[in-house]
């Protein structure tokens, strides 16, 4: 059986000929397959675009840069602007799943979220009061 690329789940396939017969002699009705997806560990589908979030460092938003991210087609770069909020979402034109309509794709969409550190240096801590006075936040310690 052959599941053509893009099936959502509750789909259902029709093999014809490929059921019981329902009389003794009688040729074999259609045999129908309801189609369920498991969660992916990465993605999250809608439709035929895919969602994925990528955690990402304090100082990667604030000054930019490029970070890689898993596709269905492997890892690609990512370049995020100077100044990217937590929550940013990118879109990735056509790393989504293929459309069961046409010869498109969807997109993966890339939410980007801070990544807070658990346990920091006594020199990291420093450093972060010194940029919080330095941009007139009173941390009050």
């Amino acid at each position: 059986m052959k599941v053509p690329a893009g099936v959502d789940e509750g789909f259902s396939l029709r093999l014809r000929g490929e059921g019981d017969a329902n009389v003794p002699g009688a040729p074999p009705g259609d045999l129908y397959v309801v189609i369920h997806i498991k969660p992916h560990r990465l993605f999250e589908r809608h439709g035929d675009d895919i969602y994925y979030e990528a955690k990402v460092s304090f100082p990667h938003l604030v000054l930019g840069g490029e970070i890689r991210v898993p596709t269905l087609d492997g890892q690609v770069a990512l370049k995020m602007p100077s100044g990217t909020q937590s929550g940013a979402l990118f879109r990735l034109k056509g790393r989504g799943i293929p459309s069961l309509r046409d010869h498109h794709r969807g997109d993966e969409l890339v939410r980007v979220v801070v990544q807070i550190p658990t346990s920091l240096t006594e020199k990291q801590k420093r450093l972060l009061y010194d940029f919080a006075k330095e941009i007139g936040v009173d941390l009050k310690r």
